[in-house]
């Protein structure tokens, strides 16, 4: 085995188990996307409407449409292209070069060319090419995180027997895309290529559907709701003309002209940019969007998944307290990296704790440098935070180490601790670190205390239980040549430093503002159960008692079948000791259930979860390429507070987005019921179908994409969530539709029955009838900007651009009727300021109808809520 493959085995192995490489990313072709947009209900009427108008000679008609549904089209087809980036990232976690023998020799080769059995040579800063079971290790430490999301550098070392079990408890293995921190190894490949634990990973990610954003559900659900009730109307009209003996001309442009005026040609375009407008406001709350549906799915969110380390945590293990041999705590401040921050020590303290961190210093493989009033630490977490804490206590940790080394013992898992030897003045000393229950066994006295080990044991695992990570130290006199199996005794016991990582400033009021938008947070973690639930404890996520879920507990409920699964997810919200593809498993689940799942993280490891999730954000610091190219929301500052913000910016796109639906349905529902009547009595086409277009594209076309630009109504984020099936087109959408419908339809056929009724020409009064839908549409988009609050609760300037909207959208009618040419082409007339003002005050009649169905509906949510709270009461 020491010569390796030969070249000929090296062949072989390659053409059985393939190339060292990531499965490629899928990606969708311009075509694709373009004809896909075509593949909806509305687009099949309008098509048919097109088809139809050519038919009947309409060739303006047809035009129109078409291009319509070409510029829809477009714009879909370039929001989906530009945001179409498969896990490409995945592949930069390959390096290019690895070291191996073969034939006896040691040769550099394309790492792409790497095949189960290669012997492979590690050292400090190599990324690692493949997964691979260690031979040889000395010092070897490994940098995991992207892998398994946690901070701290693992320890390596060579197994007489394969160890099995989690991927973060396999120590005789390295993974392919992690990287060497310190030492050096060899080992045998065993993975390569898709069968490594990233490449199950990326396998997982390509196999997973893109999932469809809950705002997608909702439009699919509601267009095909309204394609097929116009299909209706249009057929129950066509038998009812052709019973009445009408043409097959006349029948057909009637049903062109109600295919046009009930399909909402512009509201693709007005989601487009109401979503647009989201972005842009999330991105001024630190949320950058990569997807333009996740603007929306983000409010619609009803549990956030969160990655504990580098998203609720600061990924920086701080010492929070000093535990002295006499049993007394001393508290220790500041954060992560910062140089603010002291000991509260007490004078009778001092010495103690000095020796302490002293020790800590000394027993030590890290480095840091003073940056702009924060230390920058390189190596290993916990050497790192010792190093802050000696600057804390006045140390001067970034000069050379007090002492010359004389021999050193470096970490591994199977001994528990790290010792080193040096030469400190004329005296020769040693200094230990490590797990206390290894360290105490070496000592027999205590620095300040009388020799209790009992009681030392005791208290030392109280403050592990609270979720420390409690690190022991010692010193004693140099006894000659160390040997790591065979320890020396007799060692002064120092104490201990309890030591985390901390949470973010700001993570549990972040936690407590989604409980108050009824936002439920679940925690997923690789860390250790203990710690899991002491922080979740701590950012409110649940109480002490609570169960804690781990990998294990997964594994032997999916044993008894899908019910105990669920149930098991179900029943906790902290998971400890989770692997990669298990972070898949609870978010699946957690969707099957009913949740609009949210999914953070930043590492290889969450990159199917946060492709498969509803919505996925990925930190845009600590991030990995992987993370973010998987992810539908980047945080810019990796705080989870901005996700709240995102949420509520969320909920204001949903809110805006609804307002322009109920804004173009209303009238074109509006449109229909001018038809329906003019059937019913037997007047000809109240509108032809260019002038419905006009209505439906340009006048109503300026003010439903300013009507996106509505700012936040202030309550957001005190109401619920909205729920998952909840439909776009509910019951408040339904009564407002027919109400506001029923009344500008009425009104308009009320206005052509009396000009035909009073002799004027079918032109004139199809343009009076025209002119008075521009104007109700004028009204009923400020009726339009709160489906609850009344006008009187408005601030009436906070949405210029609505009143400019409104402005123009008049303004281009006027500007059509004086301009002969698209006069001539629309059929338009000049009207007389007489004419005008009269249509207008019946127009501005529609408010009464809107302001009386928001006051009756609140009246109703007030019984219901007072109906409610007596029902508690009793």
């Amino acid at each position: 085995m020491r010569a390796g493959l030969s070249e000929q085995e090296a062949r072989q192995r390659r053409e059985q188990f393939g190339p060292n490489q990531l499965p490629s990313p899928r990606a969708k072709s311009w075509w694709w996307l373009l004809l896909n947009q075509f593949h909806t209900p509305f687009v099949y009427v309008l098509l048919a409407a097109a088809l139809i108008a050519l038919v009947l000679a309409q060739q303006i008609n047809a035009i129109f449409i078409l291009v319509v549904l070409g510029i829809n089209a477009l714009i879909g087809t370039i929001q989906e292209y530009s945001a179409q980036k498969a896990a490409g990232a995945l592949h930069k976690m390959v390096p290019r070069r690895a070291r191996v023998r073969r034939d006896g020799q040691v040769r550099e080769i394309d790492a792409i060319d790497l095949v189960p059995g290669d012997i492979v040579l590690l050292t400090s800063g190599d990324r690692i090419s493949a997964d691979t079971r260690l031979t040889e290790a000395t010092g070897l430490m490994v940098d995991e995180s992207v892998l398994t999301g946690e901070a701290q550098t693992v320890a390596k070392q060579a197994a007489s027997a394969p160890i099995e079990g989690p991927l973060t408890e396999r120590s005789d293995c390295v993974f392919a895309g992690t990287m060497v921190m310190h030492g050096r190894g060899e080992g045998v490949v065993e993975a390569t290529g898709t069968q490594s634990e990233i490449g199950q990973i990326a396998s997982a990610v390509k196999a997973q559907p893109e999932p469809k954003a809950p705002l997608q559900r909702r439009i699919e659900r509601f267009t095909l709701v309204v394609a097929v009730s116009v299909m209706v109307v249009i057929a129950v009209l066509f038998v009812i003309v052709l019973l009445r003996g009408a043409d097959l001309g006349s029948i057909f442009l009637l049903g062109l002209a109600l295919a046009v005026s009930a399909i909402p040609e512009g509201l693709p375009a007005a989601i487009t940019v109401a979503l647009a407008i989201g972005m842009r406001r999330m991105a001024r709350v630190k949320v950058i969007v990569r997807r333009l549906v996740a603007v929306e799915a983000l409010g619609s969110c009803t549990l956030i998944c969160s990655d504990k380390t580098g998203t609720l945590t600061v990924n920086e293990m701080t010492v929070r307290q000093l535990w002295l041999p006499r049993g007394q705590r001393i508290p220790v401040s500041g954060e992560g990296m910062e140089r603010a921050g002291r000991i509260e020590a007490l004078a009778a303290q001092v010495p103690e704790m000095e020796a302490l961190v002293h020790a800590g210093q000394v027993c030590n493989e890290a480095s840091v440098v003073a940056v702009q009033g924060q230390w920058r630490g390189e190596g290993d977490g916990v050497d790192v935070a010792l190093l802050v804490l000696a600057g804390k206590a006045g140390f001067a940790p970034d000069q050379a180490q007090p002492g010359d080394e004389i021999d050193r013992v470096p970490y591994e898992p199977e001994l528990a601790y790290a010792a080193v030897a040096v030469q400190e003045g004329e005296q020769k000393r040693v200094y230990f670190k490590g797990a206390f229950e290894r360290i105490l066994p070496l000592c027999d006295q205590a620095m300040g205390s009388d020799w209790e080990p009992e009681r030392f044991q005791q208290q030392l695992a109280e403050l592990a239980g609270l979720g420390y990570r409690v690190l022991a130290l010692a010193d004693g006199p140099w006894q000659g040549k160390m040997n790591p199996a065979e320890p020396p005794s007799g060692l002064r016991f120092l104490g201990a430093v309890a030591m985390v990582d901390p949470l973010r400033s700001d993570a549990v009021e972040a936690v407590a503002r989604c409980r108050a938008a009824q936002i439920e947070v679940a925690m997923i973690t690789g860390d250790h159960p203990d710690t899991a639930l002491a922080l979740s404890v701590e950012l409110g996520l649940c109480q002490p008692r609570d169960p804690v879920v781990t990998g294990q507990d997964l594994v032997a409920a999916q044993k008894q079948g899908a019910s105990a699964l669920r149930e098991t997810i179900m029943g906790s919200r902290v998971f400890a000791r989770i692997e990669p593809m298990q972070k898949l498993l609870i978010t699946q689940e957690l969707m099957a259930a009913g949740h609009n799942v949210a999914m953070t993280g930043d590492g290889v490891n969450d990159a199917p979860a946060l492709h498969a999730a509803h919505v996925g954000i990925a930190m845009g610091k600590r991030g990995t390429d992987v993370a973010r190219e998987n992810a539908d929301l980047i945080l810019t500052d990796d705080h989870f507070a901005s996700i709240v913000d995102g949420v509520r910016e969320g909920r204001v796109v949903y809110s805006n987005i609804r307002k322009v639906i109920y804004l173009l349905i209303a009238t074109g529902a509006a449109e229909i019921v001018l038809f329906i009547l003019s059937v019913l009595v037997g007047l000809p086409l109240p509108l032809l179908p260019l002038q419905i277009l006009w209505l439906n594209l340009v006048t109503n076309g300026v003010q439903d994409v300013a009507l996106a630009f509505e700012p936040a109504e202030g309550d957001e984020l005190t109401q619920p969530p909205r729920p998952p099936n909840e439909r776009i087109f509910n019951r408040l959408m339904l009564e407002r539709v027919l109400s506001s419908a029923l009344y500008m339809g009425g009104v308009a056929f009320a206005v052509f029955a009396f000009a035909l009724s009073q002799g004027v020409a079918e032109a004139e009064a199809r343009n009076l009838t025209l002119l008075m839908m521009v104007l109700f549409e004028n009204v009923h988009a400020l009726s339009s900007r709160s489906e609850r609050r009344s006008l009187r609760h408005q601030p009436f300037f906070s949405n210029p651009l609505l009143l400019l909207g409104i402005l123009i959208a008049q303004g281009i009618h006027i500007g059509a009727i004086a301009f002969p040419p698209l006069a001539q082409l629309l059929a338009l007339e000049p009207v007389t300021l007489e004419q005008w003002g009269t249509l207008l005050a019946l127009a501005l009649t529609l408010f009464i109808v809107d302001e009386g169905h928001k006051w009756w509906h609140n009246l109703r949510q007030t019984d219901k809520a007072d109906a409610r709270t007596a029902e508690r009461g009793a």
